[in-house]
């Protein structure tokens, strides 16, 4: 560690402050074995938790036998070896499923669900399961009595959420790709004030959790968390060997720049708040200008939504908790209500107050894609726009135990761009092109289409080697 705020694992260890791709290759090649980069990978872990707080639940044991196993296994595996973590809300054999919340039992669950199966497919040895708040309604990771996930480039302020501990856990240096999945911008948010690479793939690009199954709109997406875009792509080009699905465009093998110059969309200006701050404008800004260095066309762009879309979302997120509430049981082992945090209570009880509403908004959520695509008529390839309307804040800001409703008018207005690719089911990736006054990271976010992941990576490469990212070394 170095600094008086600042939470770093990075050592001189198996795992040297190389990215996925990185300790792959050095496991492939002999330079180190997978069972030593899962070592280097527990002693990170053990020595900087304490600081940040991003672990649910430890499964060292198991991560020593995958990681023995994987020694055999077939070379041509993307990330065979390579220490990981994943997010405490998806069914893995030997975790707990707990959703961040009190009111489930820690019991460990039997078997790994189907993304589970095709994230191990890839190679990757969990060494834990990571934390996040309640069911994921919020954009911080922070549960009821002070719980809290800490942002290991400062720690007074949040990680970002709901793949919060996942994305504390990559930026620190403890594991160089995590899980994360995201409902309304869960893996970009936390990407982007973590100093991360995080893409939301299309809807049904990758196999889902059975959590998921059951919902009216799909918004919930799974994916990864990683500090280079060549570890992103290179996780859906082996995640599209385990499944692909005919009906998207397939990725493949996305290794060099997008060649052709694109149109590319400028929007500031979100669906669900227009005010961003100066440090999140000047990122997006210096973004477009390098962007136009680099050959490409920017112009304005009004993202396509109903005007209803805000509202809507809002009406979806409570329609979800008081499901949970209300049905919790038959869905959750050992479920116990009494102790959701306020802000689920404060959703589900809001739901009930517009519970007319229903037929309305899940119509108009359902018609978000037909809606959205309309937006790319003109011919644009790509929208840029800032993650969030502005820089990540401080610990306690979006702690659950205030007041409901004020906490959803300071989510709303603080994921104001993330949620319309939930809705529509379009992917969207986070770079982190900038930093706050305090040393933070600032993400821009590029979307398109659903099915233009390619092009989204090959940008990404492009933008990646035009201005590197830093890293907590």
């Amino acid at each position: 560690m170095t600094g008086t705020h600042v939470v770093s694992a990075f050592t001189e260890d198996a795992l040297g402050d190389l990215d996925a791709t990185g300790v792959a290759e050095r496991i492939a090649s002999g330079e180190v074995t997978a069972g030593e980069c899962a070592e280097a990978a527990i002693v990170r872990l053990e020595r900087v938790n304490p600081a940040l707080n991003a672990v649910e639940y430890k499964d060292f044991p198991r991560a020593r036998e995958r990681a023995e196993a994987a020694e055999g296994a077939e070379t041509f595996i993307a990330f065979r070896g390579v220490p990981t973590a994943i997010k405490c809300n998806i069914h893995v054999a030997g975790m707990p499923l707990t959703e961040g919340s009190a009111a489930i039992a820690p019991t460990l669950q039997s078997v790994d669900g189907p993304f589970t199966r095709q994230f191990l497919s890839t190679g990757v040895v969990p060494i834990a399961s990571t934390t996040m708040p309640e069911y994921g309604w919020s954009a911080s990771t922070e549960r009821s009595g002070g719980s809290v996930t800490r942002n290991p480039w400062h720690t007074d302020f949040s990680a970002g959420g709901s793949s919060g501990g996942s994305a504390a856990l990559v930026a620190a240096g403890v594991v160089p790709i995590a899980h994360g999945n995201d409902g309304g911008g869960s893996i970009r948010i936390p990407a982007a004030v973590c100093g991360l690479v995080g893409l939301k793939p299309s809807r049904g690009r990758l196999l889902g959790d059975p959590s998921s199954g059951s919902a009216p709109v799909k918004i919930v997406a799974d994916g990864v968390l990683v500090r280079s875009v060549r570890d992103c792509a290179r996780f859906f080009e082996a995640a599209e060997l385990h499944y692909r699905n005919p009906k998207l465009t397939p990725i493949g093998r996305v290794d060099r720049p997008v060649q052709r110059r694109l149109r590319i969309g400028l929007c500031m200006d979100s669906p669900f708040t227009p005010a961003t701050d100066t440090a999140t404008r000047q990122t997006v800004n210096s973004a477009a200008e390098m962007l136009e260095s680099l050959g490409h066309s920017i112009e304005p762009y009004t993202p396509a939504v109903l005007p209803s879309f805000k509202t809507d979302f809002e009406d979806y997120w409570s329609f979800l908790a008081f499901a949970v509430a209300k049905g919790g049981s038959r869905l959750f082992d050992g479920f116990d209500a009494s102790r959701l945090d306020p802000l689920t209570l404060g959703l589900s009880r809001r739901f009930v107050r517009r519970s007319y509403r229903t037929p309305l908004f899940l119509a108009r959520l359902a018609a978000s894609g037909r809606v959205y695509e309309r937006g790319f008529d003109t011919g644009i390839d790509a929208v840029l726009t800032p993650v969030l309307t502005h820089t990540t804040p401080r610990i306690g800001y979006l702690t659950p135990d205030q007041d409901p409703e004020v906490l959803l008018d300071k989510l709303s207005s603080y994921v104001g761009f993330t949620p319309m690719h939930n809705a529509s089911g379009a992917p969207a990736i986070s770079l982190p092109l900038g930093q706050d006054p305090d040393g933070l990271p600032i993400g821009v976010m590029f979307s398109g289409r659903r099915g233009s992941e390619r092009t989204l990576l090959e940008l990404a490469l492009e933008v990646e080697e035009a201005r590197p990212f830093s890293i907590l070394g």
